[in-house]
C-alpha cells in the first residue's frame, strides 16, 4: 500500500505593482514576558520571599526613594514641644480624640470619655505624604459629631512618632500601625518559636529610627534547661542598654517588673505568632482579653471585626498597649547600606579600629571586628544579623 506524500506547502506571493514579492508567511512570534526592572529583580528576600517588580516609567525609581526619604526625614525631624503646642491648640478649637481602632474604614475614637464610631472627612487624602493610610491607631484627630454615638474625622493632628511598615502594593509607601506610642516591647520566646535575633535587630533598628524606646521580653523561659544560654543571648542588649525581661506566662516569672515598665506609657506590642503576646497580656491584666472581645459587639453585631491594624487598649493604672498583628520588614526600608552601621554601635566602635578604612569585616588583615569576634567583645549573633541586614540593602 503506497502513501501519498504530503504536500508542499510554498508562501503565497502578492505583488505589489510588480516592483517586488511580498511573502505572506511570517514566523509566529511568541509572547514576550513582561520586562523586569533591576531594582527588585531576582532579589530573594530576607524571608526567603521572592520580589519582583515590572519595569517603571523614567524617573519613577527616584520619585519613589525622594519619598520614602522625605517621609522618613519629616519623622525624625519631629519637635515634640511644637507636637505638644499643636494638639493644645486643636483641644481649644473642636473636640479632638484618640484613635483606639481601625476596621476598614471605620474608626473607634474615645473623646471625653465617650467611644464614637467615625468615618474619615471624603475630603482628607493621604497623598504626597509617603503614607496609604491617613489614620492609625494612636493617632490623635479631630471630629465632628454625626450623630448619637458616631461622628466625622475632620483632621489628623501631626504625630511625635509613627511605626509603619512597607505597604503590601506600593513598596515605595508605609502603611502606618501605631501613631504616637513611647515604647516598643518586643515579645519574643526561648523556644517553640526559637529566639530569633535578626528579628530583634530589625525590631530594635525600627525602633530607633520611629522614634520609639526599645524593650525586649523573652516569653517562655521555663522552657529554658540552660539559663547561662538565655542571659548570654540577650547580653547585647543589655549591653546596650535597654530593658530586657525574661519572663513566663505560664509561672509568672518575670510579670510584675514588665508591668511596671507598661505603666503610664503607650506600648507597642510586637513579635512572631506564637510567642505568647496574647498570654502576656492576660497574665498581666486578666480583664484585657474581655474588653477585645466587647469590640466585636460594639461593630453592629456583625461578627468578629476583620483583622485591625491594632488595637489600642487601656491599662489598669494608667497607659496603653497596642497590640498589633506581626511586622516583619518594616525596620529597614528606605535605610541606605552606609546607615546601617549607626544602629549597630557595638560594632561600629570597634571597627574604627581596623587596618583599612573600606573593611568590610569578612576577610581583610587587620580587621578589629574579626578580632573582636573571636575575643568575644562582640556577639557572633550580632555580628551575623548585620551582614545578613547590610547584604539585603545592597541587593536593593
Amino acid at each position: 500500500m503506497s502513501h501519498s506524500a504530503s504536500p508542499k506547502l510554498t508562501p503565497r506571493v502578492y505583488r505589489d505593482d510588480g516592483a517586488r514579492d511580498i511573502q505572506r508567511f511570517k514566523p509566529k512570534r511568541k509572547s514576550k514576558r513582561p520586562r523586569q526592572n533591576d531594582w527588585w529583580d531576582d532579589v530573594e528576600a530576607w524571608d526567603g520571599t521572592s520580589r519582583r517588580e515590572q519595569i517603571m516609567a523614567k524617573g519613577e525609581r527616584s520619585r519613589r526613594l525622594k519619598t520614602q526619604a522625605e517621609s522618613q526625614t519629616a519623622l525624625e525631624a519631629v519637635d515634640e514641644g511644637e507636637i505638644a503646642a499643636a494638639w493644645e491648640d486643636a483641644q481649644d478649637a473642636a473636640a479632638v480624640g484618640t484613635v483606639l481602632e481601625v476596621s476598614s474604614s471605620l474608626y473607634r475614637v474615645a473623646v471625653d470619655g465617650r467611644v464614637l464610631l467615625c468615618s474619615l472627612r471624603g475630603a482628607l487624602s493621604a497623598r504626597e505624604t509617603g503614607y496609604t493610610n491617613l489614620a492609625a491607631v494612636g493617632d490623635r484627630v479631630s471630629i465632628s459629631s454625626a450623630g448619637d454615638h458616631q461622628g466625622v474625622i475632620e483632621a489628623v493632628l501631626p504625630r511625635r512618632s509613627a511605626l509603619a511598615r512597607p505597604d503590601p502594593f506600593f513598596r515605595h509607601l508605609k502603611q502606618v500601625i501605631v501613631a504616637n506610642a513611647d515604647q516598643l516591647l518586643v515579645v519574643a520566646s526561648w523556644l517553640d518559636p526559637p529566639l530569633w535575633t535578626e528579628l530583634v535587630d530589625r525590631y530594635l533598628i525600627g525602633a530607633e529610627r520611629n522614634r520609639l524606646a526599645f524593650m525586649l521580653c523573652v516569653n517562655k523561659v521555663d522552657l529554658a534547661t540552660d539559663r547561662a544560654a538565655v542571659q548570654e543571648a540577650v547580653r547585647p542588649y543589655r549591653e546596650l542598654g535597654h530593658p530586657v525581661f525574661l519572663a513566663s506566662a505560664l509561672t509568672g516569672e518575670g510579670l510584675s517588673d514588665l508591668r511596671a515598665r507598661l505603666q503610664g506609657q503607650t506600648t507597642v506590642l510586637s513579635g512572631l505568632s506564637g510567642v505568647g503576646k496574647s498570654s502576656l497580656l492576660t497574665a498581666i491584666q486578666p480583664d484585657l482579653a474581655l474588653r477585645t472581645g466587647d469590640v466585636s459587639q460594639h461593630w453592629g453585631g456583625q461578627g468578629q471585626h476583620t483583622t485591625s491594624q491594632a488595637t489600642l487598649l487601656a491599662l489598669d493604672g494608667g497607659g496603653y498597649v497596642v497590640d498589633t498583628p506581626g511586622i516583619r520588614d518594616f525596620a529597614v526600608v528606605g535605610l541606605q547600606p552606609a546607615e546601617l552601621m549607626r544602629f549597630y554601635p557595638d560594632i561600629a566602635g570597634v571597627a574604627e579600629r581596623c587596618r583599612f578604612a573600606d573593611c568590610t569585616h569578612t576577610h581583610e588583615p587587620g580587621c578589629a571586628v574579626k578580632r573582636a569576634l573571636q575575643t568575644g567583645q562582640i556577639a557572633i549573633a550580632r555580628y551575623h544579623n548585620y551582614r545578613l541586614i547590610l547584604a539585603e540593602l545592597e541587593s536593593h
